[in-house]
């Protein structure tokens, strides 16, 4: 339940924002147009691609510098049972290349059973590329893709429900990380005060 209101949300936050951004458009005349003419780009409404592609580089970006702050504590779990620091910067891995498969339809990128990655550096470089290849996917993707039907974790759905499902679950993933480097006594590096 909790889920679906984080897509729906998601989803009402970019329609409403593009109707918004497209109203104020239409209101501006006079002066005020001509020194917004230079910004069409700006202010016409984003496409969902644009959206979950800048997304998937926000993620990509946390989740890297995360894994670099975190070295050290790879093996560092809150409880048995409960995965790792590591096994969530793997699990993000496993589902960036599904997700590229399911959206490409192509083969998941390193292969069907991907190695987990251990060392910092590695991991580091393994999160950045796989984020963005999934980046480059999503900015390609037309319209018309967004809405193919796709088979994931045996349900139908479109192409765009799967994406969107599986961003939520990262920012899910992303909170739990926060946590643990929190936990850690390590400030993910994004807020460190200068």
């Amino acid at each position: 339940m909790m889920r679906k209101r984080s897509l729906r949300a998601r989803m009402v936050a970019v329609v409403v924002g593009g109707a918004l951004s497209g109203a104020f458009c239409g209101v501006l005349s006079g002066p005020m147009a001509r020194a917004q003419a230079g910004m069409t780009a700006a202010a016409a409404p984003m496409s969902v691609q644009a959206v979950e592609a800048a997304d998937a580089g926000r993620l990509g970006e946390k989740f890297t510098a995360l894994a670099g702050a975190m070295a050290g504590k790879y093996d560092w779990r809150p409880m048995e049972g409960v995965r790792s620091v590591s096994d969530v910067f793997n699990l993000m891995l496993r589902e960036n290349g599904m997700l590229t498969r399911v959206l490409t339809g192509g083969p998941m990128m390193g292969g069907a059973k991907m190695e987990p990655v251990s060392d910092p550096a590695k991991m580091q470089d393994a999160l950045r590329s796989s984020y963005a290849a999934l980046q480059k996917t999503i900015s390609g993707m037309t319209d018309g893709q967004m809405q193919e039907t796709v088979k994931m974790f045996g349900r139908e759905m479109t192409k765009q429900t799967a994406l969107l499902m599986l961003l939520s679950d990262q920012h899910e993933h992303l909170g739990q990380s926060i946590a643990y480097a929190r936990t850690n006594h390590v400030v993910p590096p994004w807020s460190v005060k200068h």
